[in-house]
Order: C-alpha cells, then sequence, then structure tokens
C-alpha cells in the first residue's frame, strides 16, 4: 500500500448500516396478505364530518350565506306586532341583511360562525297630542357575531318624526326599542339552527 495505492474496502465511503446487522437484531417484518375481515375491520371507522372527498376531516369550509339570510329574514319578519302604552308596532320588513355566514370542519370538528348587519323597518300608530299619528321608522344592529347576541345593540330612528313634540318622541323610541329582546330571542333560534347545519 506504499505509493498512494488505495485498498479496495476503502473505495467507498459510505457505510451501509443495515447490511451490517448483528445476529441480535430484529427480524424484518414479513408481508401478510388481509383478509375481508380484516379491511372490514380497519374502515369501520365512524363517518368523517364534511365532504366524501374529505375523509380526514381536515380543514373544509362551506358558505352558507344564501340560506343563512333567507332565514334571518324569515325569523325577524315573524316577530309580528308589540303592543306598548300609547300605541302598536310591527316590523315591516328587514330591509338590510348582509354579512357571512359559513361551516367549517377542523379536524373532524364542526364549528360555525357569521358577522351581520342588520335594518330593519318598522311601522306603527301612537297616540300623541289625543290623535293618532302614524310613526314609520327603522331599527339598526350594528355588526354582531356568533356568541355575541348578549350584547345586541339597538339603535332607532324615527323617519318624518319632526313635527312630534321631544317628549312624545322620546317616548316611541324607547317603547321601539322593547323589539330587542324578540330580536334577540329570534337570532339565537337562528344561531341554533346554524349549529345544527
Amino acid at each position: 500500500m506504499e505509493g498512494g495505492a488505495v485498498s479496495e474496502k476503502q473505495t467507498s465511503s459510505y457505510t451501509y448500516w443495515v447490511r451490517e446487522t448483528t445476529s441480535d437484531a430484529a427480524p424484518p417484518p414479513v408481508p401478510k396478505m388481509l383478509s375481508p375481515q380484516d379491511v372490514s375491520k380497519q374502515t369501520s371507522h365512524a363517518p368523517a364530518l364534511g365532504s366524501v372527498w374529505n375523509t380526514a376531516g381536515t380543514w373544509e369550509e362551506k358558505n352558507l350565506n344564501k340560506w343563512s339570510t333567507e332565514r334571518i329574514k324569515e325569523l325577524l319578519s315573524s316577530i309580528g306586532s308589540l303592543e306598548f302604552t300609547n300605541g302598536k308596532a310591527e316590523i315591516s320588513e328587514v330591509s338590510k341583511c348582509s354579512g357571512d355566514a359559513y361551516l367549517v370542519t377542523v379536524r373532524n370538528k364542526k364549528r360555525v360562525g357569521y358577522t351581520y348587519e342588520l335594518t330593519i323597518d318598522v311601522k306603527g300608530e301612537w297616540q300623541v297630542g289625543g290623535e293618532n299619528k302614524k310613526i314609520k321608522g327603522y331599527l339598526e344592529i350594528a355588526e354582531f357575531s356568533y356568541g355575541e347576541l348578549d350584547d345586541l345593540e339597538l339603535t332607532v330612528n324615527i323617519s318624518g318624526g319632526s313635527d312630534l313634540p321631544h317628549q312624545d318622541k322620546q317616548s316611541i323610541t324607547k317603547d321601539l326599542k322593547s323589539f330587542l329582546q324578540p330580536l334577540r330571542e329570534k337570532l339565537l333560534q337562528f344561531e341554533q339552527e346554524l349549529k345544527e347545519r
């Protein structure tokens, strides 16, 4: 080996450790054909949530805007009229119902969420100064989201009530704020139905 001669064993610098196993190492696994019973045992897991293609239950988001918008309008329109000391009012239309609702499947668990804004037209009749006055207005609910219905805030706007005395206008506004509780109840119903989808 003089003069820079290299032995045949030193030509490769890579060592194959698997090939150099010792006699006390575990034997390699032996392939085994699965019977139909073995296969059925493996595929009898609980069904995955979400789409058929998402058997692992990984992230999947489904848009529920159309259903949610229609359902919110339907529920709020069903409130009917409320009676007050000097008058009564009813919801005439849900004029604005904009937002997003979605169903997310992640790690084989279902989660829902939404964010909406509402404008609800109301009309009514009150006893003002000894005569019946027809009043129109609208209720606004600024952005609200899933799980935040306890903090719901209602803004009342009376349109065309400039000829009303200030005290009567305040009284009508207070009466119209009574719609908050039935609105909250209907939105809680919507939230429950959304969870069950």
